[in-house]
């Protein structure tokens, strides 16, 4: 058996991200920022923002991998559209919807999320 997957794999160490543990697991949260994985949706301390499912996979991803610098290969489950352009629009378009100040670039590498 290979190692968890970053979309749905538990490594037991969240750092500051608290998630509800077993059968009814639904919210990741991190400071202001919590994501519904029930309703799909992000809650930020300015209100809530509906997430397409490429959104809603960018944003759970750092989440669960709290301090970790999300690389091209670490996004391959995410299925983004080919291309740096699409992969940067998508993570814009995020940005936009919770915050560009909780997602910061790693130039050349990726991106993680902060605070």
């Amino acid at each position: 058996m290979g190692p968890p997957s970053p979309l749905t794999g538990d490594d037991g160490e969240d750092g500051d991200v608290r998630a509800e543990r077993g059968p009814e697991a639904s919210t990741l949260t991190a400071g202001e920022l919590t994501l519904d994985l029930r309703a799909r949706r992000a809650a930020t301390g300015a209100g809530t923002a509906d997430l397409t499912a490429r959104e809603f996979a960018l944003l759970e991803l750092p989440l669960r991998h709290r301090d970790q610098v999300l690389t091209p290969q670490l996004l391959s489950p995410v299925r983004l559209r080919p291309g740096v352009r699409r992969r940067d629009a998508s993570i814009r378009a995020l940005r936009k919807k919770v915050g560009a100040e909780r997602i910061e670039t790693a130039r050349g590498t990726g991106f993680r999320l902060c605070g």
